[in-house]
């Protein structure tokens, strides 16, 4: 049997203008998804397919080993994208799968899958570990993105994520806030289609041009991952989103919650996901605060940060 982890992420800063080229500061999480392959003694030419979220049984899949089409499955659209996955992966690497055995894969989900924290990136990093291809190679051709979840998912720290000339260029770096204790991220209670937004933004980025902004960011990321002061953080923060809400025309999210005592970031796509909330507040008050507000899924920077 061979076992594989990939980290789930979030992305501190470049939301968006990552894929224009913007530096950015990303977060891999101690908690992400798991992966065992093993051959099972039987040679009917099939994969089969269990998944597994933290609240159980989630979903599962039997499809042909050699033409990747289902033969069943308890979601078909899922088992489709599954088979998509595989059809890629065989491209990239034409030598797997060559052998009579059948095969079992068994997926464990290790956050909910509603939070928007991987889950679709780190099972691209699992199987791309597995079938010894590029990960990035194989997101591009499958699900699309920047690629700095891909990067996140087999990060040891935090990292700072640049695409330059289409290529990835990735940096684990010492991040570790001395004011981390005041950093909470909070989930809005609802997932966002991060693909439906960077379609949204790449029609906009047609008609605009965000050098000026790419600039600005990516200087914004750089100084953010050495800040030393809990005031200078948040100033980067407040910028950040200014930027961001002339670039996506869009309000900040801070304007939905014009009267908490600290700055609140949208991380990743807005209106949906997590956010971050960097205040003075201790953690009780914090949790009082948005617990008022229907949220009641929080966690502090140092319980889930690598």
């Amino acid at each position: 049997m061979n076992k594989y982890h990939s980290n789930g992420k979030l992305l501190l800063s470049g939301e968006y203008l990552v894929l224009k080229g913007a530096k950015t500061l990303a977060l891999p999480l101690n908690f992400g998804q798991s992966l065992e392959v093993k051959t099972i003694g039987i040679q009917e030419g099939m994969i089969h397919w269990d998944a597994y979220t933290t609240k159980g049984f989630w979903f599962a899949a039997i499809f042909s080993k050699f033409g990747f089409t289902v033969h069943a499955s308890d979601d078909m659209d899922k088992a489709d994208n599954l088979c998509n996955i595989f059809k890629e992966i065989k491209a990239l690497n034409p030598n797997i799968l060559q052998d009579k055995n059948d095969y079992f894969f068994t997926t464990r989900l290790e956050f909910d899958k509603d939070w928007g924290l991987g889950s679709s990136s780190t099972l691209i990093s699992l199987l791309a570990q597995w079938a010894e291809v590029n990960p990035y190679e194989l997101l591009k051709r499958t699900m699309g993105g920047s690629g700095y979840d891909i990067a996140c998912a087999t990060a040891s720290k935090p990292i700072t994520y640049q695409l330059k000339n289409g290529k990835p260029v990735v940096e684990e770096i010492e991040f570790k806030p001395t004011f981390s204790d005041k950093l909470f991220f909070v989930y809005q209670g609802h997932k966002q289609s991060s693909g439906k937004e960077v379609k949204s933004f790449e029609e906009r980025a047609k008609t605009c041009d965000f050098s000026k902004e790419i600039e600005d960011i990516s200087a914004i990321s750089e100084n953010l991952a050495k800040a030393i002061s809990f005031d200078d953080f948040c100033h980067l923060l407040t910028r950040h989103e200014t930027i961001m809400s002339q670039v996506l025309a869009q309000p900040c999210l801070q304007s939905q919650y014009p009267d908490f005592q600290g700055v609140i970031k949208s991380l990743g796509a807005w209106g949906g996901d997590f956010f971050l909330a960097a205040t003075e507040l201790s953690e009780k008050e914090v949790k009082h605060y948005f617990n008022e507000k229907g949220l009641d899924t929080i966690f502090k920077y140092d319980d889930i940060v690598l």
